[in-house]
């Protein structure tokens, strides 16, 4: 197809861009010629005529533009034809293959200038900075003897070198240990500093200085009856958030004290190693850290500041030294970061035998340490609230199959991620300590009925006003039999959007929220925020949860809150946790959108007495004895199979098709356990369950081990990053490790006290 051009328009459009590119040229050549020095060894006749090239094609084009524009104005006085044009045109063709050959010249000039600079002002850099690493002999200049060896052992050693001789200053970490852009020095850093290539001629191989183990503890970590250390470590900081953590441990510290005790007079007298940890909140940092703590003090999620204050606590108690950082300049300080961009490993080895943090700090771990970071993982633990799912934890695994999310894709062992409920076996539930079951330790026999009477009061579980949106309706069913109170953020000067029958307290602090659910009789869940610690708290003071029923269930596929989150969860209740292990009498879950259910349900509860109620998982001792389990038995850093659960706890079970181990061992009241996946990884756990294979192949697949009965076809399992207990498919029956579960703590089997 022609487009016809008006001659007006095209020399309007060509002497547009001439003075574009004119002027370009211009700021490629004056910043040079008035603001640095020139390098040693170049003539003033050199520079001049440097200066008269690009004085010349810049003059070159200023007349051409200048032609360009006359023959333009003309157009309103003079008739300019189709020739007028054409010769213009041709004219401009004869000089298009000088500008280019002088352009061309022009740049490679402006570039050798740029490199001379750059390593002019590295050299000066140098002269007035010490490296730690002045050791490293560099070789520099056009002297330079070094080449790239060819050793099989080390394959990727010439890809490195290339890359790092483009890329060396892009990141200041380089310079740092001693690269100069050299072939000599950078085959210094990749053997000394990240081990790609061998060691100079003479040098015996020894591991890069990060990598060398650090002297471990030979004490064994004793039950404290202090939390002194742990004020010690958050007595500097006075943020919102860690203001609310140390509340949080200075309420309680005398019912984890007491725990200790009783812990330490228990039979279980094993013992762990003491342990060096690093507690970090990344998103208590940075911007993120800035809009969560404004959030801190009008209402927003405290859940995860629950955690971070019951693990302080639980690991102070357990004997363990704890350090804990909420800058990442201060966490580069700490595990020794080399200055820069985070490319290169840090400086040292990691003084930490764990890292405790969440998803952000992750982020901040992995742009800090460079190549220690893969070296270093196995030592991390991610609080992760509502858990990571094998299938999006591996990140070749989630880009080829759709599992793509902003959270997965770390390849760490799917247990490390720790969540605040076991709704996910392949991870290992980490919890809280309800703060009312952690008050006093009484014996059920001791509770009597009457001691807790309840007020005819209801108290709603939401903070923020858009938690009530389309719930008046529900809400004012309920305030028909109770009195109905809130404790939802008021603004100053704001007036409120709640329903005239509501009493609202405002934000109240948890001293004076845990004195209102003393009396009430009901807590009353709006749907919103899912999975919270506060239904818990509720029942361990009396309460009866009343909370929505999902239908259908709640997920990233219709749910804009787990959208992105790297689980395929179905949320069939506001608190899964609630309905499934703790249930009738103390939580109901109904249908608000039918006012009959809700008002029967509301009639029933009335009539229903209850003592408070606390599953041992969320006491002070069974979050200790979870926690010590953990300590003492994961080894995610071991190269062999997992040794915790034993396999003695193992019970196998064939699955029907299109459901998940998470559902199959449920069903025989069991739960998932992935550190038992290997054992059934076989040819002789298919015989074992009466299967007969015509086929075997093994697969990277999250589903395996497997059984598709069409073409009786068995599969193993490839990638043990993706044994999983979650994961369903119409075609396979899974074969799935199932184990028994202590009454009350479901991360640990029977025997294991």
């Amino acid at each position: 197809m022609r487009v016809a051009l008006r001659p007006r328009s095209g020399c309007l459009v060509l002497c547009l861009c001439l003075s574009v590119f004119t002027l370009l040229l211009q700021s490629l050549w004056v910043p040079l010629e008035m603001t640095r020095k020139e390098p040693a060894g170049r003539s003033p006749e050199e520079q001049g005529q440097r200066e008269l090239g690009f004085r010349k094609l810049a003059l070159r084009l200023e007349a051409l533009s200048t032609q360009v524009q006359r023959l333009s104005k003309e157009r309103d006085t003079t008739k300019m034809t189709r020739d007028d044009l054409s010769l213009l045109l041709q004219s401009f063709r004869q000089d298009q293959q000088g500008l280019a050959r002088l352009v061309e010249k022009e740049l490679k000039r402006v570039s050798q200038r740029l490199d001379q600079l750059s390593r002019h002002h590295h050299h000066q850099h140098q002269s007035h900075t010490p490296s730690p690493h002045v050791n490293h002999k560099l070789h520099t200049g056009p002297n330079e003897k070094c080449e790239v060896p060819m050793d099989p052992a080390y394959p990727v050693c010439a890809q490195k070198v290339e890359f790092l001789r483009a890329h060396w200053q892009s990141d200041p970490c380089y310079a740092f240990y001693g690269v100069d852009g050299t072939t000599c020095s950078i085959l210094t850093y990749l053997s000394q500093i990240e081990d790609f290539c061998p060691p100079d001629l003479g040098r015996n191989h020894s591991a890069p200085p990060w990598h060398q183990r650090h002297q471990s503890y030979t004490e064994k970590a004793e039950i404290r009856t202090t939390l002194s250390p742990l004020y010690e470590v958050i007595s500097n900081n006075s943020s919102p958030a860690i203001k609310f953590i140390r509340s949080r441990v200075e309420r309680m510290s005398e019912r984890w004290i007491q725990a200790g005790l009783r812990m330490r007079q228990s039979r279980n007298k094993t013992h762990s190693s003491q342990m060096r940890v690093l507690l970090y909140p990344g998103a208590l940092t940075g911007s993120v850290g800035q809009r969560f703590e404004a959030m801190v003090e009008r209402g927003g999620p405290l859940g995860e500041l629950v955690q971070w204050a019951d693990i302080s606590a639980c690991l102070t108690i357990l004997g363990h030294n704890l350090t804990l950082s909420t800058s990442q300049h201060h966490l580069h300080s700490l595990i020794g970061a080399a200055p820069g961009r985070g490319s290169c490993p840090i400086q040292r080895p990691l003084t930490f035998d764990f890292v405790y943090t969440d998803y952000h700090g992750l982020a901040h771990l992995q742009g800090a340490m460079g190549l220690a970071f893969l070296h270093y993982q196995c030592r991390f633990r991610i609080l992760d609230s509502f858990g990571t799912e094998p299938a999006f934890n591996l990140g070749s695994y989630a880009h080829s199959h759709g599992y793509n999310t902003l959270w997965g894709s770390w390849g760490l062992q799917p247990l490390q991620y720790m969540t605040m409920f076991p709704h996910t076996p392949d991870n290992s539930f980490l919890g809280f300590v309800s703060e009312e079951a952690a008050r006093e330790e009484v014996r059920e026999e001791e509770l009597e009925s009457d001691t807790y009477r309840k007020d005819n009061i209801a108290v709603v579980y939401g903070k923020q006003d858009y938690m009530w949106q389309g719930k008046s309706e529900y809400v004012e069913v309920i305030s028909e039999e109770l009195e109905t109170h809130a404790t939802v953020y008021q603004p100053a000067g704001h007036a409120s959007n709640l329903p005239s029958f509501i009493r609202n307290h405002g934000l109240l602090t948890q001293e004076h929220f845990l004195q209102l659910l003393r009396r009430a009789k009901v807590f009353v869940g709006l749907g919103f925020p899912y999975e919270g610690p506060a239904p818990i708290e509720a029942i361990a003071l009396g309460c009866i949860f009343l909370q929505p029923r999902f239908d259908p269930p709640h997920s990233s596929d219709n749910n804009d809150f787990y959208k992105g989150k790297p689980t395929t969860r179905q949320i069939s209740s506001q608190h899964p946790y609630a309905e499934e292990f703790i249930s009738k009498p103390h939580v109901w879950t109904v249908d608000i959108t039918n006012s009959t259910n809700v008002r029967e349900a509301v009639k029933a509860i009335l009539r229903t007495e209850v003592k408070p109620f606390t599953p041992r998982e969320f006491t002070c001792e069974g979050m200790l004895e979870r926690v010590h389990g953990y300590i003492t038995h994961q080894n995610f850093c071991s190269k062999s199979v997992p040794t915790w659960p034993p396999e003695s706890a193992l019970r196998a079970h064939l699955g029907p098709l299109d459901q998940s181990c998470v559902s199959v061992c449920r069903r025989s009241s069991l739960v998932c356990e992935p550190a038992l996946f290997h054992h059934l990884n076989s040819p002789a756990a298919f015989t074992r369950l009466g299967l007969g294979c015509s086929s075997m192949a093994q697969e990277v697949n999250h589903l395996f081990p497997s059984y598709s009965p069409w073409g009786r076809r068995c599969g193993l399992q490839q990638e043990p990053l993706l044994f999983s207990c979650a994961g369903s498919d119409p075609s396979h029956r899974r074969l799935c490790p199932c184990r028994a579960y202590l009454t009350g703590q479901v991360a640990l089997y029977p025997d294991i006290l």
